[in-house]
């Protein structure tokens, strides 16, 4: 019997995150067994489990920019390229993260804009468009599952985070028009990365139905 394909070991840009090329790991799809402790997992765990203690501090400060909440807003945010870089590093991919990871940055970015809205720290209407698209999202997520389908990353979330996070981390350090900016570009691009994943659902969906006879 041969002897099973080792996995060849990514290379440098490929393990910092830099070449996204290819399609998903295989252990990441569906019908993939779910693999709950893996190394890249537990940063996941751990990242869901510190939110609610970010949401206690930050509140219980009186101005939302409390010094232990907003650093740990930070470690929640850097954890979501932790576990991604451990997985790359690792080969430890699994199912559960590719479900867990999105839900994850849907809770860790609701969290730091019911901070921002609380305080005032950042405009409420960008906020509450942000709000509405994580919304949207994850209703998006829950449906395709359902469907039994994968809504595909895109650049334009990727790209995404970094200003949405980084508006919502500094709004909580000091105060600067520079952070309203931010965010309002970060908006922007999560919701073309909604209509994106919209669409790649409709093909999914389109392209796994059976054709009907003329």
């Amino acid at each position: 019997m041969a002897a099973p394909a080792r996995r060849r070991k990514p290379s440098f840009r490929r393990r910092f995150g830099l070449d996204r090329s290819g399609p998903p790991p295989r252990e990441t799809q569906k019908g993939q067994p779910l693999r709950p402790w893996t190394l890249p997992n537990l940063v996941g765990y751990l990242r869901l489990a510190m939110i609610p203690v970010f949401l206690y501090l930050a509140f219980d400060s009186s101005d939302g920019h409390d010094p232990w909440a907003w650093g740990l807003f930070w470690l929640i945010a850097a954890g979501d390229y932790l576990d991604g870089f451990l997985a790359r590093a690792t080969g430890q991919y699994s199912r559960m993260g590719a479900l867990l990871d999105p839900v994850v940055d849907r809770l860790t970015i609701l969290s730091g804009a019911a901070v921002c809205w609380h305080f005032e720290l950042l405009p409420r209407w960008a906020l509450a468009v942000l709000a509405a698209r994580e919304l949207v999202t994850l209703l998006l997520a829950q449906a395709a599952l359902r469907r039994g389908l994968d809504l595909e990353i895109n650049w334009y979330g990727r790209i995404a985070v970094f200003p949405i996070m980084g508006a919502i981390f500094w709004a909580m350090v000091f105060e600067s028009v520079i952070w309203n900016a931010m965010l309002i570009v970060g908006v922007a691009l999560a919701v073309l990365a909604t209509i994106a994943y919209a669409r790649s659902g409709l093909r999914q969906q389109s392209a796994t139905e059976p054709s009907t006879p003329d």
